[in-house]
Protein backbone atom coordinates (compact mmCIF):
# COMPACT_ATOMS: atom_id res chain seq x y z
CA UNK A 1 0.00 0.00 0.00
CA UNK A 2 1.04 3.78 -0.99
CA UNK A 3 -0.05 6.42 0.88
CA UNK A 4 1.64 9.85 0.30
CA UNK A 5 1.58 12.57 2.18
CA UNK A 6 1.38 16.14 1.17
CA UNK A 7 1.17 18.50 4.25
CA UNK A 8 0.41 22.55 3.17
CA UNK A 9 -1.32 23.66 6.03
CA UNK A 10 0.19 26.22 9.05
CA UNK A 11 -1.42 24.28 11.26
CA UNK A 12 0.23 23.29 14.47
CA UNK A 13 0.29 19.82 15.66
CA UNK A 14 -1.29 18.12 13.13
CA UNK A 15 -0.91 13.91 13.36
CA UNK A 16 2.13 13.20 12.00
CA UNK A 17 2.56 10.67 8.97
CA UNK A 18 2.77 7.31 10.85
CA UNK A 19 -0.89 8.05 12.22
CA UNK A 20 -2.44 9.27 8.97
CA UNK A 21 -1.39 6.19 7.45
CA UNK A 22 -2.17 4.08 9.82
CA UNK A 23 -6.01 5.27 10.09
CA UNK A 24 -5.95 4.84 6.20
CA UNK A 25 -4.76 1.38 6.01
CA UNK A 26 -7.60 0.64 8.87
CA UNK A 27 -10.09 1.68 6.17
CA UNK A 28 -8.73 0.23 3.22
CA UNK A 29 -7.01 -2.59 4.54
CA UNK A 30 -8.84 -5.32 1.88
CA UNK A 31 -6.69 -3.39 -0.58
CA UNK A 32 -2.94 -4.20 -0.15
CA UNK A 33 -1.91 -2.59 -3.17
CA UNK A 34 -3.84 0.09 -2.93
CA UNK A 35 -2.41 3.68 -3.38
CA UNK A 36 -4.20 6.94 -2.00
CA UNK A 37 -2.80 10.75 -1.43
CA UNK A 38 -3.72 12.64 2.03
CA UNK A 39 -3.45 16.31 1.38
CA UNK A 40 -3.36 18.58 4.43
CA UNK A 41 -4.49 22.08 3.75
CA UNK A 42 -5.63 25.48 5.22
CA UNK A 43 -9.15 27.14 4.70
CA UNK A 44 -8.13 28.53 1.29
CA UNK A 45 -7.35 25.96 -0.47
CA UNK A 46 -10.34 23.82 0.89
CA UNK A 47 -12.44 26.75 0.00
CA UNK A 48 -11.64 26.91 -3.60
CA UNK A 49 -11.54 23.39 -3.78
CA UNK A 50 -15.21 22.98 -2.65
CA UNK A 51 -16.11 25.47 -4.58
CA UNK A 52 -15.29 24.35 -7.83
CA UNK A 53 -16.06 20.82 -7.03
CA UNK A 54 -19.21 20.72 -5.04
CA UNK A 55 -20.17 24.55 -5.81
CA UNK A 56 -20.31 25.14 -2.18
CA UNK A 57 -19.01 28.17 -0.39
CA UNK A 58 -16.57 28.10 2.22
CA UNK A 59 -14.19 25.27 3.36
CA UNK A 60 -14.54 21.66 4.60
CA UNK A 61 -13.28 19.03 6.59
CA UNK A 62 -12.53 16.37 4.25
CA UNK A 63 -12.98 16.42 0.06
CA UNK A 64 -12.60 12.73 -1.54
CA UNK A 65 -11.54 13.04 -4.96
CA UNK A 66 -11.64 9.19 -6.81
CA UNK A 67 -9.28 8.12 -9.03
CA UNK A 68 -10.59 8.61 -12.66
CA UNK A 69 -8.22 6.43 -15.50
CA UNK A 70 -7.83 8.55 -18.13
CA UNK A 71 -9.31 7.20 -21.07
CA UNK A 72 -7.01 4.92 -23.36
CA UNK A 73 -5.19 4.12 -20.50
CA UNK A 74 -4.58 0.59 -20.14
CA UNK A 75 -5.52 -1.12 -16.88
CA UNK A 76 -1.87 -3.41 -16.85
CA UNK A 77 -0.22 0.77 -17.15
CA UNK A 78 -1.28 0.95 -13.20
CA UNK A 79 0.52 -0.79 -10.62
CA UNK A 80 -1.33 -0.07 -7.79
CA UNK A 81 -4.94 -0.06 -7.45
CA UNK A 82 -5.36 4.06 -7.49
CA UNK A 83 -8.06 4.95 -5.28
CA UNK A 84 -7.83 8.83 -5.03
CA UNK A 85 -7.20 11.89 -3.40
CA UNK A 86 -7.81 12.94 0.43
CA UNK A 87 -8.07 16.72 0.97
CA UNK A 88 -8.22 17.51 4.27
CA UNK A 89 -8.59 21.04 6.36
CA UNK A 90 -6.89 21.33 9.16
CA UNK A 91 -8.33 24.68 10.94
CA UNK A 92 -11.77 22.89 10.22
CA UNK A 93 -10.79 19.76 11.46
CA UNK A 94 -8.79 22.05 14.55
CA UNK A 95 -12.51 23.70 14.98
CA UNK A 96 -15.06 20.89 14.50
CA UNK A 97 -13.15 18.73 17.65
CA UNK A 98 -12.96 22.07 19.69
CA UNK A 99 -16.88 22.64 19.03
CA UNK A 100 -17.98 19.06 19.45
CA UNK A 101 -15.45 18.40 22.35
CA UNK A 102 -14.14 15.24 20.81
CA UNK A 103 -9.89 14.54 20.66
CA UNK A 104 -8.54 16.46 18.12
CA UNK A 105 -6.66 12.96 16.72
CA UNK A 106 -9.76 10.82 17.26
CA UNK A 107 -11.74 13.43 14.89
CA UNK A 108 -8.63 13.37 12.47
CA UNK A 109 -9.00 9.05 12.46
CA UNK A 110 -12.84 9.58 11.59
CA UNK A 111 -12.32 12.54 8.70
CA UNK A 112 -9.23 10.05 7.01
CA UNK A 113 -11.83 6.66 7.59
CA UNK A 114 -14.38 8.53 6.19
CA UNK A 115 -12.71 9.85 3.02
CA UNK A 116 -11.09 6.85 2.50
CA UNK A 117 -14.61 4.92 2.57
CA UNK A 118 -15.75 7.75 -0.20
CA UNK A 119 -12.64 6.79 -2.25
CA UNK A 120 -13.65 3.14 -1.77
CA UNK A 121 -17.64 4.24 -3.26
CA UNK A 122 -18.80 4.77 0.01
CA UNK A 123 -21.70 8.00 0.89
CA UNK A 124 -24.19 9.29 2.69
CA UNK A 125 -26.59 11.11 0.33
CA UNK A 126 -29.37 9.20 1.65
CA UNK A 127 -30.70 7.60 4.99
CA UNK A 128 -29.97 4.15 3.96
CA UNK A 129 -26.36 4.29 2.28
CA UNK A 130 -25.76 7.08 5.58
CA UNK A 131 -26.64 3.98 8.22
CA UNK A 132 -23.95 1.88 6.25
CA UNK A 133 -21.06 3.90 6.32
CA UNK A 134 -21.56 5.24 9.53
CA UNK A 135 -22.08 1.82 11.23
CA UNK A 136 -18.77 0.77 9.03
CA UNK A 137 -16.91 4.37 10.45
CA UNK A 138 -18.30 3.07 14.03
CA UNK A 139 -16.74 0.21 13.40
CA UNK A 140 -13.51 0.76 12.24
CA UNK A 141 -12.62 3.51 14.63
CA UNK A 142 -14.22 1.09 17.40
CA UNK A 143 -11.18 -1.03 16.29
CA UNK A 144 -8.53 1.20 17.51
CA UNK A 145 -10.11 2.48 20.89
CA UNK A 146 -12.13 5.49 19.41
CA UNK A 147 -15.60 6.33 20.54
CA UNK A 148 -19.01 6.50 17.76
CA UNK A 149 -18.01 10.26 16.42
CA UNK A 150 -21.56 10.26 15.79
CA UNK A 151 -22.50 10.45 20.14
CA UNK A 152 -23.04 13.35 21.69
Amino acid sequence: MTVNIQIVSECLNLPNEEALTQWVQLAIKQRHKAEVVVRIVDDAESAELNETYRQKKGPTNVLSFPFEAPEGLPMEALTEDVLGDLVICAPVVLREASEQRKPVLSHWAHMVVHGCLHLQGYDHINAKDADVMESLEIELLNNIGIKNPYEG
